[in-house]
């Protein structure tokens, strides 16, 4: 007797749903054309500061979609791909785009925001010091999704409080809602004390903000779940 049957082949990027499935996929593309041509790249669509001569108006948007090298990007889509897909479920494609973008947005404007008082300080100043300073912050650019993506975690820490999330190093296991305060925490301090310089923390902190104020927002209003999940 024989048998007939269809094998499901079905890729692994057909699992996701689309909007982090596409999102991944630009990013991707994105990092490909940066290994060809890196300084057109980021000198184009990395995010600088308002007054330098690099500043372009679709920056806020495009350095989301920037990054500094294999392994930023790599945890980044990792992150955005293991807890995008979960947030992107439950409050439905159209929406989580809205999210993503506008926790994006708004942690270019809290990463601005510092810049600029730290621009005002360089200004008060006469030094040489203070004049390297000021140069160097508007020849540098800000990349990555970073920003967007600590608001999708926030998001699903929100939806899934007590969730059980290990870390890798060190190997420790909590609810979602401590390991996103934490996280919060050490961005919260390092960005002060100006440890790990060259991570932007303030823009981090502006995506949790954000985020947590949209999902706060839409439950409050009933509108948070994608009724064709229900």
């Amino acid at each position: 007797m024989s048998y007939y049957y269809q094998e499901n082949r079905r890729g692994f990027f057909s699992n996701m749903p689309k909007v982090t499935k596409n999102l991944i996929l630009v990013n991707l593309v994105v990092f490909v054309a940066t290994l060809f041509n890196e300084n057109y790249m980021v000198g184009t669509f990395g995010m600088f500061y308002p007054s330098s001569p690099y500043f372009h108006w679709w920056q806020p948007v495009t350095h989301m979609f920037m990054h500094g090298g294999f392994w930023h990007i790599f945890f980044n889509m990792y992150t955005l791909f293991i807890f995008g897909t979960v947030v992107e479920r439950i409050i439905g494609s159209k929406k989580f785009l809205l999210f993503y973008f506008v926790c994006g947005l708004g942690a270019a404007a809290l990463q601005m925001g510092t810049q600029y008082l730290e621009m005002q300080s360089f200004l008060a100043s006469d030094s040489q010091t203070a004049l390297q300073g000021m140069m160097a912050l508007k020849s540098t650019p800000t990349v990555g999704a970073s920003g967007a993506i600590y608001g999708v975690l926030i998001g699903y820490a929100m939806l899934f409080p007590e969730s059980r999330m290990t870390l890798i190093f060190p190997p420790v296991t909590l609810s979602a809602k401590w390991m996103v305060i934490i996280f919060a925490a050490i961005e919260l301090f390092t960005g002060v004390v100006g440890w790990a310089d060259g991570i932007a923390h303030f823009a981090h902190l502006g995506g949790m903000l954000i985020g947590w104020i949209m999902i706060r927002w839409w439950r409050k209003r009933g509108v948070l779940f994608d009724r064709d999940v229900l």
